[in-house]
């Protein structure tokens, strides 16, 4: 599978869901939040389906995505899927980091139970180590919770994880 410019495609981000925890003002402002309904968000089985003729396509490597991924109800099952499709090489996820730490299993986090689930790689959104700044920018007072969660995927072992930012004029 190639681009229109000739470039072969091997990577395919998901996003298997709209929600999200937070309202970060460059993402979801206050007076912006209308969930597409239920119904139009694809089930895992549709998910599956497609992530699979994207390997069949020559897709390698796939990053869950969102709103914020682990605010949907049964992501580890979708997770522990994806390492039985042939030919998926790399499996990633983006998030704001605010659910790695919650225990999700008896003595498992969500982080090591995505790592268990062969996750590779975590991109953990935090736009500043400041409390109160990131309370003004996510509308949400988590930033503890990010932190632990960041440690979270430490302790998990993930193979790479990156911290994304999002750079503000005035913040």
């Amino acid at each position: 599978m190639q681009d229109r410019h000739g470039h072969r495609i091997s990577y395919l981000r998901v996003s298997i869901t709209d929600r999200c925890n937070e309202r970060c003002t460059y993402c979801m402002p206050q007076e912006l939040q209308e969930w597409l309904p239920r119904s139009e968000i694809l089930t895992y089985e549709e998910t599956l389906r497609l992530i699979r003729i994207g390997v069949e396509l020559g897709v390698s490597k796939v990053r869950i995505t969102g709103g914020e991924p682990l605010t949907r109800r049964g992501v580890l099952d979708l997770v522990r899927e994806l390492p039985r499709i042939p030919g998926l090489r790399d499996i990633g996820l983006s998030t704001n980091g605010t659910l790695l730490a919650r225990e999700v299993e008896p003595q498992r986090t969500m982080a090591t139970a995505l790592r268990h689930a062969s996750v590779r790689s975590v991109n953990i959104s935090l736009d500043t180590l400041d409390r109160h700044v990131y309370s003004k920018i996510t509308g949400r007072d988590l930033h503890a919770q990010v932190i632990d969660g960041i440690d979270a995927a430490i302790t998990a072992g993930f193979d790479q994880i990156k911290l994304n930012t999002v750079l503000m004029r005035g913040i």
